[in-house]
Formats: C-alpha cells, sequence, structure tokens
C-alpha cells in the first residue's frame, strides 16, 4: 500500500505541516522530541483526526481532503493502530481483544475468532488466549495489541512508540516480531519512536519532526551524519555496531573486536556508542580505553558549540568534540587518527534481528 500525504493540522496554537509519501511495504521512522507532532501525526493518518487543510490519499484513494470535504472514517482505511500505551480491552481475553477488530468490521464470531488464534500462534501467544491483559507481562501485552492491529490484514500500520515501555529483554524481543512480520508479512508502516535502536533495527529511512514541521529526512546514517540541530544531534547521534559477544567482547560483521561490558549477555547483539564517549588521539592512545582503532576522518561536520567527525576503519564511528578540541588536534577530512572507547560507555542490547 502507497501513502501520499500533504496536509496541515491545528490544536490550539500548535500547527502540524506534513508533506511525505511512502512506497508499498516501506517503514518510516518518525523521530522528535515530545510536542513535535509525532502522534498528531498518526492520529491524523488513521482517521481520528481530520486534517484542517491538505489531503491524505491511500493507494491513489483520497481519505482525507480539506478542500473537497472527503473524509474516510478510520475503520473504513484499512489501517492497524498499535498505541503507545497498547489500548487493550482488559473487559475481554486475550483472543477477544485480538479478533475485536474484525468483529467491529462484521466478521462472524467464528471467522473473526479462527483469525485472531492464528496470529496469537505467530507471536507465541497461544497460551495466554483466555487470560486477561492486567495477567500480561508489557512485552506480551504489547505483541497482543500488534497481533490486534495485524488481524485485520491492514495495508499501513501505525506503531506509536512500541518499545518505550518496555525493558531491555522486551524491546528487543518486540524488535524481534516485527522483524519476522517486514520479512513474512511486509506492511507498510509508520513508526513513531523516540529510540534510534528502532529506527536502526527495522525503518529504511526516516524523518524528524521539531515544532511540527519536518527538518531532516533520509537514511539514520544520513540524519546521524550530518544533524541540523543539537537535539538531532543528541537524540540520533549513536554509533551503532551490530554483531556477537562472547566473554565480554562484541565482533562485529565487519569483524572489528568491541570489549564490552562484563555483565553483557551472550549472542547477537547491538552495541551503541555515544559520540561524546569516542576519543580521538594523533597517535595510538595507552591507558583505560581497552578498545582503540586506526581511523580515516571522512566527514568534519562543524557547528559552533561543537565539531562532530564522521569516522570509517575497522569499523564505522561517530566522535563528538569540542571546537577547542578539535583545533588542537588539527583535525582535517582524510586525516588517519586513532579514536578510543572505554567498554564502560559503550551499551549493549540483544539483537533479535541479526
Amino acid at each position: 500500500m502507497s501513502i501520499r500525504a500533504r496536509f496541515s493540522v491545528h490544536q490550539g496554537e500548535f500547527k502540524l505541516e506534513i508533506e511525505l509519501a511512502l512506497g508499498d511495504g516501506e517503514v518510516l521512522a518518525v523521530l522528535g522530541p515530545n510536542g513535535s507532532g509525532k502522534s498528531t501525526l498518526l492520529r491524523t493518518l488513521a482517521g481520528l483526526q481530520a486534517v484542517d487543510a491538505g489531503d491524505i490519499s491511500i493507494n491513489d484513494t483520497v481519505v482525507d481532503d480539506a478542500a473537497h470535504k472527503t473524509f474516510v472514517t478510520p475503520e473504513q482505511r484499512a489501517i492497524g493502530v498499535v498505541f503507545q500505551d497498547n489500548a487493550l480491552f482488559n473487559n475481554l481475553s486475550v483472543r477477544e481483544n485480538v479478533a475485536f477488530g474484525l468483529r467491529a468490521r462484521g466478521f462472524s464470531r467464528t471467522v473473526a475468532r479462527s483469525t485472531a488464534n492464528e496470529w496469537l500462534e505467530r507471536f507465541g501467544l497461544s497460551e495466554f488466549a483466555h487470560r486477561r491483559p492486567s495477567n500480561l507481562s508489557g512485552g506480551q501485552a504489547q505483541r497482543v495489541a500488534l497481533a490486534r492491529a495485524l488481524a485485520v490484514s491492514p495495508g499501513l500500520l501505525l506503531l506509536d512508540e512500541p518499545t518505550s515501555a518496555l525493558d531491555v529483554r522486551a524491546k528487543a524481543e518486540i524488535r524481534r516480531d516485527l522483524l519476522r512480520l517486514r520479512r513474512d508479512h511486509p506492511v507498510t508502516t509508520v513508526l513513531v519512536t523516540h529510540d534510534p535502536l528502532d529506527a536502526f533495527a527495522l525503518a529504511d529511512r526516516v524523518i524528524v519532526l521539531e515544532d511540527g514541521r519536518i527538518v531532516q529526512s533520509g537514511t539514520l546514517d544520513d540524519v546521524a551524519s550530518h544533524p541540523r540541530s543539537r537535539h538531532i544531534a543528541d537524540m540520533v547521534g549513536l554509533s551503532l555496531v551490530r554483531g556477537d559477544v562472547r566473554d565480554g567482547v562484541l565482533t562485529a560483521t565487519s569483524g572489528a573486536r568491541l570489549v564490552v561490558p562484563a555483565d553483557s549477555p551472550s549472542g547477537p547483539s547491538v552495541a551503541s556508542i555515544r559520540p561524546a564517549a569516542v576519543s580521538l588521539h594523533r597517535t595510538e592512545p595507552e591507558g583505560s580505553a581497552r578498545n582503540a582503532w586506526e581511523m580515516t576522518i571522512v566527514d568534519l561536520d562543524r557547528h559552533p558549540e561543537r565539531v562532530r567527525a564522521r569516522l570509517s576503519g575497522p569499523l564505522a564511528l561517530l566522535a563528538e568534540l569540542t571546537p577547542a578540541g578539535a583545533d588542537a588536534l588539527s583535525l582535517q577530512v582524510g586525516d588517519t587518527i586513532w579514536a578510543s572507547v572505554k567498554a564502560s560507555e559503550i551499551t549493549v542490547t540483544p539483537d533479535f534481528g541479526s
């Protein structure tokens, strides 16, 4: 399913202005600070809020057009939504929650329950079919919400912070489920998230919202390498390294080795490194930093308050320095430089998408 949207929405003094297009099966991550308009974007695409100007088309069919007073209701848009708080009905069983959307669309109880059972099995939830949502863990409840959204065979899936309330293990499990969904049941998806790991693992490209406007778009690497504001730099400026952890060492897919915190779980993992945690040196460093690589500076992004260096070598890294620090090292694009990171500055999370 393809999506084209060009609209504005007003909420008091706040105004959201959007222009975007998604191809069939594409996954778009939407990043931005609180109050930037991310949830309003999802509500408008879902038909929970009408546009004030402009239009939205799904598969070349106009579903919202302010000028022509066209508005297609949510249940007629073939859209699945997973809300931030999962919005499950605690007075219904897990099976009845998953069947709810089908029943609302007029399917018989038999068909709705059969379809719900199929999705519960796919998400490994069959044994919980008779439970109430209040008796589930956070990760289990979020998988029920995903099953409910997918049971109606949506052409567009809207995910509002699907991992925000979960612990590290549950976050990784939800990412695993969404990755499997991309492979087995590709659905055009808009994913709102604060977590760059979600965008890294799941999205084809990202847009960044600030104050109701798209201020940057592209792949996560593009946005992280050339952030256009301090907030974007802080939000997406992580170096993410996928690999396998054994005995406190992550071996990256490139072959590079990172010493990580000793309590990091073994197995497929993603290591995240903040740019400020990367130290640069003109000669090979000595001391407590147990990770050091000889790198090449491929780009320098200079701002009055900081300088960000993009490095290539055994792995790709972003490093951030003060302007004074960059001047002291006389950094230039093309220079060979040593980069080091303390193991204690590396965050490791399980990666079920490997």
